[in-house]
C-alpha cells in the first residue's frame, strides 16, 4: 500500500479535525542471512525450496546449530521473523535420521497448535521419506486419533493445559513417546505470565520429572516476541539455563506508525468523539481502498461493536464489501473460528475485527493495515499487534486511536515515550505456594517424590509434602513420598486461573435450538444475564433466561438499536494485615482481603451515538474471594488540607485509584484486568487506597505495588500533571467507576469525574513536593499550605502461618468435595 497517499487522503477529507497528532516512519530493513555446517539434508533442503526458502536468516541459521550443539534455546525476534523454523527444521532434520523421534510441541491456545500442524503439513508435503506421524492432542481430538498419537506419534501438538491434566497423569500410556523424547518446543513464552506462566512453569517442572523416568534428556526451544528480560523469563519459566537468539536478520518493509486522537465534541473539551465510532470509520475507508486490515479490540463487546458499524457503513457503498469481513473473538464455537481463519489466509476476506486472540502466531495472510483501538496494556502487545501487519517486505500502516482513559491519553500526547521505552518483563512466580501445591500433588500422583525433586520444586517444597503427608494425602516410605488419596489432582488445578463453569449460549429462535457460543463464568455474569444484549457475528439476541445451575443462557435473534453493559458492586474487607509501615507521611499496609464481586443493574447503550436509555437490575447472587492487597492510608493532616481548598478527599483518591490501575501494568507486567483498585473507608476507619490482586491467594502483584510505592504514586503525579484539563477529565483522573475488562471503554457513564485538584494535593503532600495549590485558591489560601531437617531432604522452610493455613483450607475443600462427589 502506498501509506502516506493514504494519509494524504485522511487528511484532506472535509471532515478531518486534525486527528492525526504524530506519525513515524520505521524504514524497512534487509535480510542478514546466515550458514549452518554441515549443511542441512538434501531432502530438508528441497522441501525449504520448495516454499522458496534459499537461505535461512541469521537468527535461524544461528538457533539451529545452538540446537545441534544441544543447546537450550530461546529466540526471540520480530512478528514473522520465520521463528517457527528455528525449530521445525531441527526436529524434521532428526526425523530423517531416526524415524523414532519425537517432539513436543507446546502452543498456548488450541488455535495456534492448530495452525501450526497445517504448516508442518505444508511443509514435510514433499518429504520422500516415509512421513512423520504428527497431530494435535487436545479436548477436540479424537479417540483413534489420540491413540495413535500415543502410541506413534513422532511430533504431538498441544497445550499446557493438555498437557498437565491429559498427558501427564497418564504417562505409562505415553511410555514410548517419552523414552524417545528429543524436543520440547514451547511458542510464545512471552503469554506464559503472572498465574498462567507460574502454572505453566511447574508443569514444565513435572515434565521434566517424567523424561528423566523414562531416561530422555530433551532438549528445550522456545520462542518470544520482544520482552524486556525474554533470557531470565526462559530460564525463569524452564528451569534451564538458555542460549539466547535476538538480533532478528529478516526483512521487514517500511511502516508508518500514526496516533489518531479522537477529536472533542466541544469547546469545553472534556469529552472526546468515540474510539471505536473513529476506528470504524478508518476501517471502513480502507477497506474501500481493498487495503486488508486487522483491528485489534480491548474487549469481545467492541469487536463485535466495530464489526457492526463497519458492516453497517460499508453496505452504504458496496454490499459485496461488506460480506468482506468479519469479527474474531473467544466464545465462537471452535469451527468458526477456524473458518474464519481460513478465509483470512485463503484471502477470501479484507478485514476482520478481533480481541488479542489473533495477536499471537496464528497465520492470517498478508495484511496491509492495522488498527490498535486503546492501548493493549504493554508495550509488547503493541508491537505483537502492529506486527501482524506488513508481514512480507511491503509497505504498511499502524494506526494507534486511544480511549479516553489516563494511559491511552498519555501515550498519545508522548509518543517518544512509547518508541523509547523497553517493553515490559514478563513475571512469573512458580514458587509462589498457593500455586505450588497442587503441582506437587500432581506430581506425586505421577510418580513418587524423591528428595531430589524437592530441590526441583522450590524452597517451600519439603513444608508442603509435611503438610500434605499431616493430611493424609501422601506417605513416605524408605525416603520417597507416595500418593495415597484418591481423586485425580490434577483436575482440581486450573492453569489460567478461569472457572471451569462454562456457559453455553443457545439460540431458541432457530430449529432446531443450537448452541452459538460459550462463556466463562465470569464473562457470563457480565455479558449474558437475562434482559441482557448479547452480540455474536454482528447480530443482537435477547437472553431469555440465565439459568445458572445449568450453566446456559437461553438467547433469541432480535433487531434492537441498543446493546447493554453491566454494573458491578465491589466491596473489600481486610481479613489479615501482613505488614504495615510508614511511607513518607502516610501508612502503608499488605495484607489479605476478602473481595466481594456483585453486578447488579445493566444499562442499554444506543449504537452510535452512545446514550443511555434505560437501565435494568441483574439478580445474580455475589461471588466472594479471598486475596492480597496493598493499601494506602493517607495522614489526617493530608485529607484536612484537601477540605481546607473545600475539597473531598474521598474524590482525589478516586482519581489517583483510576490512575494507578492504569499505571501499575508499565511496572509490573500485567493486564489491567489482573489487579483491582478502589477507595475504601471502612476498613482502617480513615479513607484508604486499596490495589488488590484479582486471584485467589494473590499471585504478587498487590505485593510489588507495594515494594514499589514511591514509583507508583510519581508516575501517577507526573500523569495527571501533565494534562492539560482544569478540573479533571477521563483523561486525567478517569471514571469514578472501576474498570472493568469486560465492557466498552467508551461507554463509561457520564457522572461526575474524580477531582484532578484533590488528587495533585493529596500526591503532592503524600510525596512531600512542593505544596500544590489549586489554581481557584492560589491568590486566597496559599499563605495557608504547610508544607526441620531431613538427611536427604533440603531444609525445611516453614510456610507463613497464614499461607500454610489458607493451604489448609483448601486441603479441607478438596477432601469435601471428594466425599461429596462419592
Amino acid at each position: 500500500m502506498d501509506a502516506e497517499r493514504f494519509m494524504k487522503e485522511l487528511s484532506s477529507d472535509r471532515y478531518y479535525q486534525d486527528q492525526i497528532v504524530f506519525v513515524k516512519h520505521i524504514p524497512g530493513k534487509a535480510a542478514q542471512y546466515g550458514e549452518i555446517t554441515p549443511p542441512l539434508d538434501l531432502q530438508l533442503e528441497q522441501l525449504l525450496a520448495d516454499r522458496g526458502i534459499i537461505k535461512l536468516y541469521s537468527h535461524q541459521a544461528a538457533a539451529i546449530s545452538a540446537i545441534r550443539n544441544g543447546q537450550h534455546t530461546v529466540v526471540v525476534t520480530g512478528t514473522a521473523s520465520g521463528k517457527s523454523l528455528c525449530y521445525l527444521i531441527p526436529a524434521l532434520e532428526n526425523f530423517i535420521k531416526d524415524r523414532e523421534t519425537r517432539a513436543l510441541f507446546l502452543y498456548p491456545t488450541k488455535a495456534l497448535a492448530q495452525d501450526q500442524l497445517k504448516a508442518l503439513n505444508r511443509l514435510c508435503e514433499g518429504l520422500s521419506v516415509i512421513q512423520p506421524v504428527m497431530g494435535t492432542y487436545d479436548g477436540d481430538t479424537s479417540v483413534n486419533t489420540r491413540k495413535n498419537l500415543r502410541d506413534r506419534g513422532n511430533f504431538v501438538l498441544t497445550n499446557p493445559d493438555m498437557l498437565h491434566q491429559g498427558i501427564l497423569p497418564k504417562h505409562p500410556g505415553w511410555s514410548s513417546f517419552f523414552s524417545h523424547l528429543q524436543f520440547v518446543i514451547i511458542d510464545e513464552i512471552h503469554s506464559y505470565r503472572g498465574v498462567f506462566g507460574s502454572n505453566v512453569a511447574n508443569v514444565i517442572r513435572r515434565l521434566q520429572r517424567i523424561c528423566a523416568n523414562y531416561g530422555s534428556n530433551p532438549i528445550f526451544i522456545s520462542t518470544s516476541a520482544t520482552i524486556h528480560n525474554p533470557l531470565q523469563h526462559a530460564e525463569s519459566l524452564l528451569g534451564l539455563p538458555m542460549c539466547l537468539i535476538d538480533k532478528d536478520g529478516a526483512p521487514q518493509g517500511s511502516k508508518y506508525f500514526v496516533f489518531w486522537n479522537p477529536p472533542y465534541l466541544d469547546q469545553t473539551k472534556t469529552e472526546r468523539k468515540s474510539a471505536n465510532s473513529e476506528a470504524a470509520a478508518l476501517m471502513t475507508a480502507l477497506i474501500r481502498e481493498r487495503i486488508p486490515t486487522i483491528a485489534f479490540t480491548k474487549t469481545r463487546v467492541v469487536t463485535e461493536l466495530m464489526y457492526r458499524y463497519v458492516q453497517d457503513q460499508l453496505e452504504k457503498h458496496s454490499p459485496t464489501l461488506a460480506k468482506k469481513i468479519r469479527a474474531y473473538r473467544g466464545g465462537y464455537l471452535p469451527e468458526e473460528r477456524r473458518e474464519i481463519e481460513r478465509q483470512l489466509f485463503e484471502g477470501e476476506l479484507l478485514g476482520v475485527t478481533s480481541t488479542n486472540a489473533l495477536e499471537l502466531g496464528i497465520d492470517i495472510g498478508q495484511l496491509e493495515a492495522c488498527l490498535l483501538v486503546g492501548y493493549p496494556g504493554t508495550i509488547a502487545s503493541t508491537w505483537q499487534q502492529a506486527g501482524r501487519a506488513g508481514r512480507s517486505q511491503e509497505e504498511s500502516i499502524v494506526v494507534y486511536i486511544p480511549h479516553q482513559n489516563p494511559i491511552d491519553q498519555y501515550l498519545v500526547k508522548h509518543p517518544d515515550y512509547f518508541f523509547e521505552q523497553n517493553p515490559e518483563s514478563a513475571v512469573v512466580d512458580p514458587d509462589n505456594p498457593h500455586i505450588l501445591m497442587g503441582h506437587i500433588r500432581s506430581a506425586a500422583f505421577e510418580a513418587p517424590l524423591a528428595a531430589n525433586d524437592c530441590y526441583k520444586f522450590g524452597t517451600f517444597a519439603p513444608a508442603i509434602l509435611e503438610l500434605l503427608s499431616e493430611a493424609g494425602e501422601l506417605k513416605q516410605i524408605s525416603g520417597k513420598w507416595y500418593w495415597r488419596s484418591p481423586g485425580f489432582p490434577a483436575a482440581e488445578v486450573s492453569l489460567r486461573n478461569i472457572s471451569d463453569n462454562t456457559f453455553s449460549i443457545v439460540d431458541i429462535s432457530s430449529t432446531p435450538n443450537k448452541v452459538i457460543g460459550t462463556l466463562d463464568e465470569a464473562s457470563a455474569y457480565q455479558q449474558i444475564y437475562t434482559e441482557a444484549i448479547y452480540m455474536h457475528d454482528g447480530e443482537t439476541y435477547f437472553v431469555k433466561e440465565m439459568n445458572v445451575p445449568q450453566k446456559i443462557s437461553y438467547v433469541q435473534k432480535i433487531e434492537v438499536d441498543y446493546y447493554t453493559q453491566s454494573i458491578t458492586e465491589v466491596q473489600i474487607t481486610t481479613t489479615e494485615k501482613e505488614i504495615e509501615s510508614n511511607w513518607r507521611n502516610a501508612v502503608i499496609g499488605f495484607g489479605d482481603v476478602e473481595v466481594m464481586i456483585k453486578p447488579y443493574l445493566f444499562r442499554k447503550i444506543k449504537f452510535g451515538s452512545r446514550d443511555s436509555i434505560g437501565f435494568g437490575k441483574i439478580s445474580l447472587d455475589p461471588s466472594f474471594m479471598q486475596t492480597k492487597a496493598f493499601w494506602v492510608i493517607p495522614p489526617a493532616s493530608t485529607l484536612h488540607l484537601v477540605k481546607e481548598f473545600g475539597r473531598e478527599p474521598i474524590e482525589g483518591l478516586l482519581g489517583i485509584a483510576n490512575v494507578i490501575s492504569e499505571v501499575l501494568p508499565f511496572l509490573v507486567m500485567c493486564d489491567t484486568g489482573d489487579i483491582g483498585s478502589m477507595v475504601d473507608q471502612m476498613n482502617n476507619g480513615a479513607p484508604s487506597l486499596f490495589i488488590y490482586d484479582k486471584y485467589p491467594g494473590g499471585i504478587g502483584f498487590a505485593q510489588r505495588s507495594f515494594d514499589k510505592a514511591e514509583q507508583l504514586f510519581t508516575a501517577a503525579q507526573e500523569l495527571i500533571a501533565a494534562c492539560t484539563c482544569e478540573e479533571g477529565c477521563p483523561s486525567c483522573v478517569g471514571s469514578p467507576l472501576p474498570p472493568n475488562p469486560q465492557l466498552d471503554p467508551d461507554t463509561t457513564p457520564k457522572g461526575r469525574i474524580p477531582d484532578k485538584e484533590a488528587a495533585l494535593i493529596i500526591l503532592h503532600n503524600l510525596l512531600e513536593l512542593e505544596p500544590y495549590i489549586p489554581s481557584s485558591s492560589k491568590n486566597s489560601i496559599a499563605a495557608n499550605v504547610e508544607p526441620d531437617r531431613r538427611v536427604d531432604y533440603p531444609p525445611l522452610v516453614r510456610l507463613p502461618d497464614k499461607v500454610e493455613q489458607q493451604l489448609r483450607q483448601k486441603l479441607a475443600v478438596i477432601r469435601r468435595k471428594r466425599n461429596d462427589k462419592h
